[in-house]
């Protein structure tokens, strides 16, 4: 696998975290548990743990709930934005460390994904709200799926 194609996928796995700021971690953590991700013998082995399957995955489900909620504020302002950089790094480094390539630069990657999934996710999410006239909860969940989906396809190229 190229390198150019590993840090790809980091930078994809930040987006995920940009929509879904723990989907992210939760599916990485998720893969490394079942083998489709080796992270044995790196700084990141931790994720393969079920540990830390179970916590990842509990606030990810948690997330999914919350997201539909009024009161939860915009990804873009500066708490959810600060996760989505954080988690999306995590993820990045763990695609790129499986992919044998620098947890550095999948990190930063993966940071950048989630910059990037952030703002596009917000922008694409409102403009179908508006321009299908539907509730914001029926494009949350599509969201959702695309989410789940999208980092199941990041973690499966392996």
């Amino acid at each position: 696998m190229s390198p150019a194609y590993v840090l790809l996928l980091a930078f994809g796995i930040g987006s995920i975290a940009g929509l879904r700021s723990l989907t992210a971690p939760a599916v990485v953590a998720l893969a490394a548990k079942r083998g489709w991700l080796n992270l044995h013998g790196t700084s990141l082995s931790f994720m393969g743990s079920t540990m830390a399957v179970a916590v990842f995955t509990i606030l990810a489900a948690i997330e999914l709930v919350t997201d539909q909620l009024p009161s939860t504020p915009a990804r873009t302002k500066a708490p959810g934005l600060i996760a989505r950089i954080l988690l999306g790094g995590l993820s990045g480094a763990a695609i790129a460390l499986a992919g044998g390539q620098s947890a550095v630069i999948g990190a930063c990657l993966g940071a950048a994904g989630g910059v990037a999934g952030a703002f596009a996710g917000y922008q694409v999410r409102t403009g179908l709200v508006r321009a299908l006239n539907v509730p914001d909860f029926v494009i949350a969940v599509l969201e959702d799926l695309v989410a789940v989906a999208g980092a199941l396809f990041f973690v499966t190229r392996f």
